[in-house]
């Protein structure tokens, strides 16, 4: 297996990935044999068809996207682990050309690692907003500080450049949330633009928007809990869980992970609202 690799000045990394027909034809092989083994053809009892008959009724192009999916995850694991990269999503995966027999199989696989984020001086500057909350007027309530004010200083001070590819996942999540919620409306995509007098291409661009600024939030609080060892102990989990309604509480537990971030984003909010 070959590979070469290319990162744009943004940080998305592309993989291209070529896999000698020998490989390929050896997991062809696997896949045809497995699929005569539960062929069901007139006249014959499953898995009794002859070979070449069966190979005749196979759709070319499903023999050609199971072989990619048994061989596509080890060449990419393979790839990564050669570079020595640390990928934070799911790859995006374009095949190249046109995939012939006896030729070598080529694809691209577009990833991302975290960006590298700079924090110089934010506390500082949080402090500016935190301290307002700290001064005692007679007669007159505590005010606290805003948490879009504490973001704002924060970010402000955050040197962090997000990989498109990542901004453009996230896009596809709020796209299809979005649409999931105009059909629970009844409404068409068509409908909601006309409503909201936008068009496709002025939502996505509003969603990328969005998207990066939130993404930018995610890695400076992710930066600030590694500096200041922000964890969330196992008993806050369960704590957590233990405290949700009932009909919360299984998905919670088959999604620690997340809740776990969650909980640690939160702590790290707290830290800086107490700074």
């Amino acid at each position: 297996m070959k590979t070469t690799i290319e990162r744009t000045a943004d940080g998305t990394i592309e993989l291209k990935i070529t896999i000698p027909w020998a490989i390929v034809k050896k997991e062809r092989d696997i896949v045809l044999a497995e699929m005569v083994k539960n062929a069901n053809l007139p006249g014959f009892r499953k898995g009794k068809a002859p070979k070449k008959l069966v190979e005749e009724k196979l759709d070319n192009a499903r023999v050609k996207d199971e072989v990619l999916r048994q061989i596509l995850p080890g060449a990419y694991t393979e790839a990564i682990k050669e570079y020595n990269l640390k990928p934070i999503m799911d790859p995006r995966i374009h095949v190249e050309g046109e995939l012939l027999e006896g030729k070598d199989w080529q694809f691209h696989a577009i990833t991302s690692e975290a960006p590298e984020v700079r924090l110089d001086g934010y506390k500082e500057e949080v402090k500016k907003v935190t301290a307002k909350s700290k001064i005692i007027v007679p007669g007159k309530q505590e005010e606290k500080p805003k948490l879009d004010e504490i973001i704002k200083a924060l970010l402000a001070n955050a040197e962090i450049t997000i990989p498109k590819v990542l901004i453009d996942r996230e896009v596809d999540r709020l796209l299809s949330q979005t649409l999931d919620e105009i059909k629970r409306l009844g409404m068409s995509l068509d409908q909601y633009l006309s409503s909201t007098g936008k068009t496709a291409e002025a939502l996505r661009a509003e969603y990328a928007g969005k998207a990066e600024a939130d993404l930018k939030l995610e890695f400076a609080l992710q930066k600030v809990a590694q500096e200041e060892k922000i964890t969330v102990e196992e008993a806050e989990i369960e704590k957590t869980i233990e405290n949700a309604k009932p009909e919360e509480r299984e998905s919670l537990r088959a999604n620690r992970y997340l809740l776990a971030s969650i909980l640690r984003q939160q702590k790290t909010l707290d830290f800086l609202r107490n700074l």
